[in-house]
């Protein structure tokens, strides 16, 4: 019996943690080992920033895969189709249609993105309307540099009826450029992105200034205007040569609505991490911000602004991290469980005992009113020995010292019912002689009806 006993708990225990296991693994998966993330063309910014964040989620054992892509538009496309793989996507501002696509979430603001014109002339250019008739590298179609491109020139007179829009950016269109293939390049992205480097460092390059940026942030409310001051890109080289007025967009981190959360987090650390330094256009913490003009900011990225990460996402790995937050589960399931049964659990227990003692008074019970019917010998025989029964169950049954008294009340009216037994054995012709001193004694003790109700029930 003590074995059966013992294989029913260890089943139950078995269940209960497969159960607990189960809610947990459903309730907080553990994040995926790979993500990706839509960049850009090579030299572009977004591309930049890809390879900076795959090196800081290489340090949390996440594998960062970067999909390159012709820009902020075709990330939108892949972000928003389930089946195309992409959790995490850049992409500018402006680019969305005025009702936003569904299931996505922003994660902020990262940066400023210049627009940068550059150009090989000897003739200054200043006004857009200069363009026409130039070979212009404007990026691919579908990309967000082209649509930059065909939006903001298109104000300034210039479409692809009086120009030639080449379809090639990023360190194609800087090569295109050095080489004479094309006459200005249109570039959209950080100070820092290798192309853009690469061209404002060029003897022969020139930076075209926008006299009417202030203008173009009126008519287009997506744009701001920035100050490029002289020397910031290289001041023993003094370059820019004068204060340069540009025009530029900004950047942002989108993600599907069902990026795990702990994915979240760790994009979040990055984006402060890579983009809250100082630059060229923004004061040290400026970016990244919780506001976004296109998308709904996440509720994640609104309260890691707000709040910062949490003390586990700053004291752990992320691997780790999940397995304290179960952990935590586990601790706070038991304890909303077991303060309950602790207050409850001694009521029940007093419960079942005296459980137990009715039975067994029920038993007595039943048992004496057959005493009062006319038995054969054979009946009588057959109700000592459920009497017997009845004591050697009770004996061998253990009960707490608190009730000790009402065990031994129990045996003290088993004897009594056995007496009583012995004696109709002993003269079955004489019952009225003999029936008053029976009874006398056995209503010497408390009443077996008297003490069922005392213990709480009737033993039926």
């Amino acid at each position: 019996m003590p074995g059966l006993r013992l294989r029913y708990v260890l089943l139950f225990t078995i269940l209960a943690f497969a159960a607990v296991s189960w809610s947990l693994i459903y309730f907080l998966p553990a994040p995926p080992s790979a993500i990706t993330i839509a960049t850009a063309f090579q030299g572009a910014s977004f591309d930049y920033y890809g390879r900076r964040y795959r090196e800081k989620f290489a340090a949390a054992n996440v594998n960062l895969e970067l999909r390159a892509t012709e820009g902020a538009l075709e990330n939108l496309k892949l972000l928003e189709d389930p089946g195309s793989g992409v959790q995490i996507a850049f992409v500018t501002g402006g680019v969305a249609e005025p009702n936003g696509l569904s299931g996505l979430l922003s994660l902020g603001t990262i940066d400023y993105l210049p627009i940068w014109l550059f150009y090989v002339s000897d003739e200054r250019l200043e006004k857009l309307s200069q363009l026409k008739g130039k070979r212009i590298a404007v990026g691919p179609v579908g990309s967000g540099t082209r649509f930059s491109a065909e939006k903001i020139l298109g104000k300034g007179g210039i479409s692809a009826e009086n120009a030639t829009f080449v379809p090639i950016a990023g360190d194609k269109a800087a090569q295109a450029l050095q080489t004479g293939e094309v006459d200005v390049v249109w570039i959209l992205g950080s100070p820092s992105a290798p192309a853009v480097q690469s061209l404002l460092h060029s003897p022969k390059v020139r930076l075209m200034s926008f006299p009417m940026a202030e203008a173009f942030t009126r008519v287009i409310p997506s744009l701001v205007r920035l100050d490029l001051p002289q020397g910031v890109i290289d001041l023993a080289g003094n370059i820019p040569a004068q204060d340069v007025p540009l025009i530029a967009t900004t950047s942002s981190v989108l993600v599907r609505s069902d990026l795990h959360p702990e994915i979240v987090s760790l994009l979040l650390r990055t984006m402060q991490e890579i983009h809250g330094a100082p630059g060229i256009f923004q004061r040290a913490g400026q970016f990244p911000i919780a506001s976004d003009p296109d998308f709904p900011m996440a509720a994640a990225a609104v309260d890691f602004y707000k709040n910062g990460p949490s003390f586990l996402q700053r004291h752990l790995p992320l691997w780790l991290t999940v397995h304290a937050q179960r952990a935590i589960a586990v601790l706070v399931t038991a304890i909303a469980i077991g303060l309950p049964m602790f207050r409850y659990l001694p009521a029940a227990y007093e419960w079942h005992i005296r459980r137990r003692l009715l039975y067994w008074y029920g038993q007595l019970k039943t048992l004496e009113s057959s005493i009062e019917r006319d038995q054969s010998s054979r009946d009588r025989v057959a109700t000592r020995a459920a009497v017997d029964k009845i004591e050697e169950a009770v004996s061998h049954t253990r009960f707490p010292l608190g009730f000790a008294n009402q065990v031994y009340d129990l045996r003290g009216h088993i004897d009594i019912v056995r007496r009583r037994l012995a004696a109709e054995a002993a003269a079955p012709n004489s019952e009225e002689v003999d029936e008053a001193p029976l009874r006398a004694r056995r209503f010497s003790d408390p009443d077996l009806n008297d003490r069922t109700h005392r213990l709480g029930g009737t033993g039926a």
